[in-house]
């Protein structure tokens, strides 16, 4: 397949816009990665989403990534690959713009009732799918369907519609969606690759088939794909219907693109610094450093936008983490520097809040939970737990504090990153062994609540609404959705404030509303954010063209050139 899989072979992934920055005393701008923090709101350059200029046709581009996704069906996905996977294969309804408003792709337009539940998109009439079938209104209601259909058995796409009771063709090409409520973010949701178009006639007659057979309308095909090893992706000739916000025009430049998932950090690494590989999607953050250094590389460093990694997610059903005191004072506990420097080696952005500051209605509020030992101490102090045994931890009521991490083999966030959390509550007299245990197991757990803490974690969408997603009670799994409350928290006020912004369309409203939301979950803590959820991406010189998805912050493929020294 490429020259990688001869080092060794086995993926994984994965923001950026603009944001409405808080009202504040004189501007202060710093850089971080790629982008510019002012009054700790990052923004990125919109040349970052667009090409300045056309480039070269021809070459095949050897890449590199971690883990495999297992499945190229994207609306039975939530697996970070399919961030930058799906803008290859697929296209979306619509497109963010540099700024995160919404812009049109597969839809040239929309109209949206004055009670903001029915929205009637005007479809484009020239799209095909690769198997020939027409994108057209019927299309676009097969592809709804099977992103909620149990079948699929969607934990994103189907919770990202959830409000969708249903839609009716108008014509071949005008479809209307009917919600069941005001749902503001339902067109920030279907610009994401988990909500691309599959070709309706897969949907149909073979839907199993999409998980290695994928057939979709994007600028690329998949003309081969061994598990575990890497997948050929080759140009789809008559592609013409890029996102404007691109300003690309007609076909993908590149002829083919040879995907290799090499999971080892180092081989990716000596890959690219060879010359054996063009492009590394995961970057390595231990070779950040030389790859800098290196004239004939590139490094980029992008914030996904959304909710940020998290250190740890409480269980708030079972204690000791049932107490807030308890769980603010773990929050002030953990040294999220170290933290950063622990899984990023410099390249992580520490993060005590609780949305990426790439995010629309970001308002920083780092302070509240930030790393303050005395101040976690006085905490548990103050729930109670003021005894101390012979080891040094604390106790109350003749028990000791004590609460387990449960924990896999994950390479976002690595058995040292659960040995430092550990470290930290010692010194403030808190135990917490790590179970360890099969990626299975702990998903198992994780949705039955069979947890004290659950380590690590990231949940990237391009909407504040990602806030409802992981902490509104209405998330939490049944047995009929799959939730990603997990930590089963509920909170009445956060609730009303989410709820009330996902019907909100006035931008004045909707920045008081996510600034009440953020400012409640930094004193209800149902959850630890540790660190910004980036992007790292490499590349040799050789590759050009290289833009952004507006919606992932992750390499948009159909613009990318070879130069590789010809005329």
């Amino acid at each position: 397949m490429t020259t990688i899989l001869k080092l060794s072979a086995v993926i994984s992934l994965s923001l950026a816009i603009n944001a409405c920055s808080p009202a504040a005393a004189p501007q202060h701008e710093t850089s971080v990665a790629d982008g510019t923090v002012t009054n700790g709101v990052v923004t990125y350059s919109a040349t970052d989403f667009y090409e300045p200029s056309p480039g070269r046709s021809g070459g095949t581009l050897r890449v590199s990534a971690a883990s495999d996704a297992g499945s190229f069906d994207v609306h039975a996905l939530s697996n970070g690959n399919i961030q930058w996977m799906g803008r290859i294969l697929y296209d979306c309804l619509v497109y963010q713009d540099e700024q995160g408003n919404i812009s049109p792709w597969l839809a040239r337009s929309w109209d949206i009732s004055e009670d903001g539940k029915t929205y009637t998109f005007h479809l484009r009439d020239d799209v095909t799918f690769s198997d020939g079938e027409k994108f057209n209104a019927q299309a676009l209601q097969t592809n709804l369907e099977h992103m909620r259909d149990p079948a699929t058995k969607s934990p994103l796409a189907a919770a990202y519609i959830a409000p969708y009771l249903g839609g009716k063709v108008i014509d071949d090409y005008t479809f209307e969606a009917h919600l069941r409520e005001p749902y503001t973010p339902f067109l920030d949701v279907l610009a994401q690759s988990w909500l691309s178009m599959i070709s309706p006639k897969q949907i149909r007659e073979a839907p199993k088939t999409i998980a290695e057979h994928p057939i979709g309308s994007g600028p690329f095909l998949l003309q081969s794909y061994t598990r575990d090893q890497g997948a050929v992706f080759i140009k789809r000739p008559g592609y013409n219907w890029a996102p404007p916000v691109t300003r690309h025009k007609g076909e993908a430049y590149l002829d083919r693109i040879e995907l290799s998932y090499v999971p080892e950090a180092m081989i990716r690494f000596t890959a690219l610094e060879s010359g054996q590989s063009d492009f590394a999607l995961d970057a390595p953050a231990q070779n950040a450093a030389a790859i800098r250094a290196n004239p004939n590389l590139v490094m980029r460093s992008r914030i996904r936008k959304g909710n940020p990694s998290r250190s740890m997610t409480f269980n708030v059903e079972q204690p000791p983490f049932d107490d807030v005191r308890v769980r603010r004072a773990v929050a002030k506990a953990i040294d999220r520097e170290g933290l950063a420097w622990i899984s990023g080696f410099g390249e992580y952005i520490a993060k005590a809040d609780f949305l990426a500051a790439n995010t629309r209605f970001y308002q920083p509020n780092n302070d509240a939970l930030a790393y303050d030992v005395k101040v976690a101490n006085a905490l548990l102090d103050d729930a109670g737990w003021t005894g101390r045994d012979a080891q040094g931890y604390r106790t109350k009521d003749g028990q000791r504090l004590k609460a387990t991490l449960l924990s896999y083999d994950n390479p976002a966030f690595p058995a040292s990153v659960s040995v430092a959390i550990q470290a930290d509550l010692k010194k403030v007299g808190f135990e917490m062994p790590i179970e360890m245990l099969p990626l299975t197991r702990v998903t198992e757990k994780r949705y039955a609540g069979k947890f004290q803490a659950l380590a690590g974690g990231y949940w990237h969408t391009n909407t504040p609404d990602g806030l409802f997603v992981l902490y509104h009670s209405q998330a939490i799994s049944t047995d009929k959705i799959i939730g990603q409350n997990v930590g089963r928290f509920r909170d009445a006020e956060l609730d009303r404030v989410l709820s009330a912004a996902r019907q909100s369309r006035d931008p004045v409203e909707l920045q008081a509303l996510y600034g009440e939301a953020q400012k409640r979950l930094t004193e209800t803590v149902p959850a630890v954010p540790s660190v910004e959820s980036q992007v790292l991406t490499a590349y040799g010189r050789q590759v050009q063209g290289v833009i952004f998805d507006t919606s992932h912050n992750v390499p948009f493929f159909t613009s990318i050139w070879l130069d590789r020294g010809q005329p």
